[in-house]
């Protein structure tokens, strides 16, 4: 049994450069300072913060890498919105460090799907439907199973763009991600499953056309459920973790990125 002297562990004092970016990060989130608006030059920053430049440079590394802040021509700093697919890549390699399973993948896809679509199909407009048609037409044409992989996550991301939430379009896309490459093994190993795929899309975008919200839903989450019964008759465990299904079919010897 630890006594009082040994209760409690030693404060980890942050660096200064990371307290210069939480600080800077924190006046953003406020709406303190908006997108697009100057942040001001690295001298500046010195003087406000009273550290030396090394530690601004590199709190400003961090911001830039996080995508909060971009430089112009002149090496200007001025606040930015961090890159979509900067934000999606990050959070999507966070499930496969996670160990994240397909059947978690699925569960969470299946609430996910089911929202954007009932959105979308309330939603959508001629021009939106108009891009889902031209993506169902690469679709049927595509030259391989990676193609259509690809083309298949591009059409959840439309359906979740078209939906005009954008909690829905951030929640959705680092899950999204991981449907390539789990879509390719049954592409790979099911002789009906880019019918089934292309027909399910076809349904969807059918729906989305008519605003026919129920229909809809009811084809969406037989796509996803179709996905998960592929995933099992391509000989896939549906707890194993997602990136050691995808190495092992692909006969990598690393992470999938």
């Amino acid at each position: 049994m630890h006594g009082a002297d040994d209760r409690f562990e030693r404060i980890q004092v942050a660096p200064a450069y990371q307290q210069v970016a939480e600080a800077i990060e924190r006046e953003i989130l406020a709406g303190h300072l908006t997108p697009g608006e100057r942040l001001g030059t690295e001298a500046d920053l010195v003087r406000q913060f009273g550290v030396n430049r090394s530690t601004v440079r590199e709190g400003i590394r961090l911001l830039e890498q996080s995508g909060l802040i971009r430089r112009d021509q002149s090496r200007r700093l001025f606040v930015s919105l961090p890159r979509y697919n900067r934000l999606a890549t990050r959070m999507s390699r966070a499930l496969v460090l996670h160990q994240v399973t397909f059947r978690e993948l699925w569960e969470a896809s299946m609430s996910l799907e089911t929202a954007t679509v009932e959105a979308a199909a309330e939603r959508a407009s001629p021009e939106d439907i108009a891009e889902l048609e031209d993506n169902i037409a690469k679709m049927e044409t595509a030259p391989d199973s990676q193609a259509i992989a690809e083309l298949d996550n591009d059409f959840h991301a439309m359906i979740a763009r078209i939906s005009r939430n954008r909690v829905l379009q951030l929640a959705r896309e680092p899950a999204g991600l991981l449907f390539t490459p789990t879509l390719k093994i049954i592409l790979d190993e099911v002789a009906v499953a880019g019918r089934r795929n292309l027909e399910a899309h076809r349904k969807i975008v059918d729906a989305c056309r008519r605003h026919d919200i129920e229909t809809a839903r009811l084809w969406m989450q037989r796509h996803i459920t179709d996905w998960r019964r592929g995933f099992e008759k391509a000989g896939q465990q549906l707890d194993d973790p997602v990136e050691r299904t995808y190495v092992q079919h692909m006969g990598l010897g690393g992470a999938y990125r």
